[in-house]
């Protein structure tokens, strides 16, 4: 098994045809095609179904495509290591679907602009996929929530802690938080992610009876519906950044006032411990006022 012979395969896996891959790469099609049959013979498998146009992957390929990133990527990372060059190779990243996402591009160009041999690799997904796949090693590190029951072989740092507001139009006659979540139109966050149980239990909590009108599965959503004034709502600090967001009504949300937590979630003999700590920073940096150092985590 060769590296070519694995490059030559994601670049097929990417461009969708043999023909497209072989222009990426600089071979004939037939050479292409010879690359991966070597590549069947000798793992004993086969990567593409060819009785279809184009050859379409099959099970076992998506694996061998699985094992090529990682060899490529360990590749990369082992000679940027032996050059001295630590802040170098590719990061493979997650980060849960939240307004903290906003943050992370930010943080991304700034590591980028640093350390250009820094190549970040970002996939989004659900908190509980990054938590697995961050412990198997498919991901250097992950952006999550704060979440009970993390492994011990993970280490979960918070760099943003920030308050919950309740938001509304201004020209609510009313500023007493319970007062209008049992009397205006509420906007739900409804979503498979610990901010909404963190939001339903306070309510909860509150002895609060909400006149659900809408719910909604993404923050940005969710803050522009209350500008539109089709209710109110509950929403993280980070959320409410753009110049439009002044006009809305803040009030604490939760008595005492609610906050959340989101860190970086990593290997705790993680190889990249010096570049997660570097994004850490930067990431923290950002958030203000309520970043999180990462030598003080509570």
């Amino acid at each position: 098994m060769e590296t070519r012979q694995l490059k030559t395969l994601l670049a097929i896996q990417s461009h969708g045809t043999f023909a497209q891959a072989a222009e990426v790469v600089g071979l004939t099609p037939s050479a292409v095609s010879q690359q991966v049959h070597a590549l069947e013979e000798e793992l004993r498998v086969t990567i593409f179904d060819r009785s279809t146009r184009p050859p379409r992957i099959t099970p076992e390929g998506l694996q061998v495509i699985d094992m090529a990133r990682d060899i490529l990527r360990r590749a990369e990372d082992t000679k940027a290591s032996l050059r001295g060059d630590q802040i170098a190779g590719t990061l493979m990243l997650g980060s849960v679907r939240s307004s903290a996402l906003n943050l992370l591009p930010r943080a991304l160009v700034q590591m980028r602009h640093r350390y250009p041999a820094l190549k970040p690799s970002l996939r989004v997904s659900l908190s509980s996929t990054l938590i697995a796949d961050v412990a198997a090693g498919r991901l250097d590190a992950a952006i999550v929530a704060e979440h009970l029951g993390f492994p011990s072989a993970l280490r979960w740092s918070p760099f943003l802690r920030e308050p919950l507001w309740l938001i509304a139009p201004r020209e609510m006659e009313s500023s007493d938080p319970i007062q209008l979540l049992n009397t205006r139109p509420y906007i739900r966050f409804r979503s498979a992610v610990p901010l909404a149980n963190l939001i339903d239990t306070e309510l909860s909590r509150l002895g609060v009876v909400t006149n659900d009108v809408a719910e909604i599965d993404t923050i940005g959503s969710i803050v522009t519906g209350v500008r539109q004034g089709l209710g109110i709502s509950v929403v993280p600090h980070v959320a409410l950044q753009e110049p439009e967001d002044l006009g809305l009504m803040r009030l604490p949300f939760g008595t005492p006032q609610v906050n959340r937590q989101i860190g970086i979630v990593e290997r705790t003999t993680s190889p990249r411990a010096e570049i997660i700590a570097l994004l850490h920073g930067a990431l923290s940096e950002l958030c203000g006022d309520y970043g999180v150092d990462r030598a003080s985590p509570s």
